[in-house]
């Protein structure tokens, strides 16, 4: 392998590395909703140069997590309750369609791909360890996601879960809304073993609706 390549992937590798750290950061409340990012502290904290830093931020903002001012550096995306609530009913309907069609199109591979992922989670579940079982719980939706094998509806998840990854890893610190959580991911696994879409989907729908729930109570609809 000539040294250039060698450079290049070293770059993808620290870029990729620096956006996943910072993910983390927003996620698990490090750099909380509203705060600015102080770039100086955390380049000498990574040991990078600001220009990957800003790179990953820019992947960040698309991702809306972070949002860039001009002149001004950068702060975490704040959502306001109804943006909260508007996303978390969209991610819903998104992730509803996604365990339908999953029903209908995975294949035993990537069936026994979740199998493996809910068992590790509930390991994680019993331990008490939550940043773990987030990535677990993640990757399931995720490979769900995948296994509906539409490419525009995984466009248009990536779009939007992202914007809601930290209050997603917030609405599980009940440990009653925990154990809640983890029963209902008995059913989705349940369901996608049976192939039965529109189980799943109802499953999924309900999933987040509890979740929103949990972080800010019930809908001007349900309250009417």
């Amino acid at each position: 392998m000539q040294n250039a390549e060698i450079m290049l992937i070293a770059r993808l590798s620290l870029h990729d590395e620096t956006v996943a750290r910072l993910r983390s950061m927003i996620t698990e409340g490090e750099l909380l909703p509203g705060a600015r990012i102080a770039e100086r502290e955390l380049c000498d904290r990574f040991g990078i140069s600001r220009t990957p830093l800003r790179e990953a931020l820019k992947v960040l903002a698309s991702e809306g997590l972070v949002e860039l001012l001009p002149h001004r550096g950068a702060r975490v995306t704040l959502l306001s309750a109804p943006e909260l609530r508007d996303a978390f009913e969209v991610v819903a309907a998104l992730e509803g369609l996604a365990g339908e069609l999953a029903c209908r199109r995975i294949n035993a591979a990537g069936l026994a791909a979740i199998e493996a992922l809910h068992l590790e989670m509930g390991g994680h579940y019993r331990r008490g360890d939550l940043t773990a079982y987030f990535a677990c719980n993640q990757a399931i939706h995720e490979a769900i996601n995948r296994a509906a094998g539409n490419a525009q509806l995984s466009d248009l998840y990536a779009l939007v879960s992202n914007r809601i990854r930290r209050a997603r890893y917030l609405a599980n610190h009940s440990p009653e809304r925990w154990a809640q959580a983890m029963h209902e991911h008995d059913e989705i696994l349940a369901a996608l073993r049976r192939r039965d879409g529109p189980a799943c989907h109802a499953l999924l729908r309900a999933h987040l609706a509890h979740k929103l729930y949990s972080l800010a109570g019930p809908s001007d609809d349900e309250v009417r």
